[in-house]
């Protein structure tokens, strides 16, 4: 997902300023339907997988890496339910270049927040194995 969330914060958002406006409705309903199927089974099993990583954790500096990298997923999935996702709601009535602009400067927390997340698991992950 972080690699991902990268793309979509870097390429695709600032690229919704040059669809066309005259089809930006349908433009908005076709992103929308078609990266819910991309993402979602994702970012439910991220969820499944974070919540089993704490429950398997074997040590507590392990459990605490565990935990605060989910913890970082929450606030993922709340900057999407109250951020991202209402901004695209918005969108679906047609551009709007306020809307659009909070919508890739909002993005950044769940950039951000994958990020940080990656690093913690990858650091977790060398704690494991190394």
């Amino acid at each position: 997902m972080t690699g991902l969330i990268w793309f979509v914060q870097v390429a695709h958002y600032p690229l919704f300023s040059l669809a066309e406006r005259i089809r930006f409705r349908e433009f908005s309903e076709a992103h929308q339907r078609r990266t819910t199927w991309v993402v979602m089974p994702v970012m439910l099993a991220e969820l499944v997988t974070a919540a089993l990583l704490i429950l398997h954790s074997r040590t507590n500096p392990e459990r605490v890496s565990a935990g605060f990298a989910f913890a970082l997923l929450v606030g993922i999935w709340l900057s999407t339910a109250l951020w991202q996702v209402p901004a695209h709601q918005k969108l679906l009535q047609g551009f709007d270049e306020l809307t659009h602009r909070w919508l890739v400067r909002s993005n950044w927390v769940r950039t951000i927040l994958w990020t940080v997340r990656s690093a913690i698991l990858a650091g977790l992950q060398a704690q494991v194995h190394g």
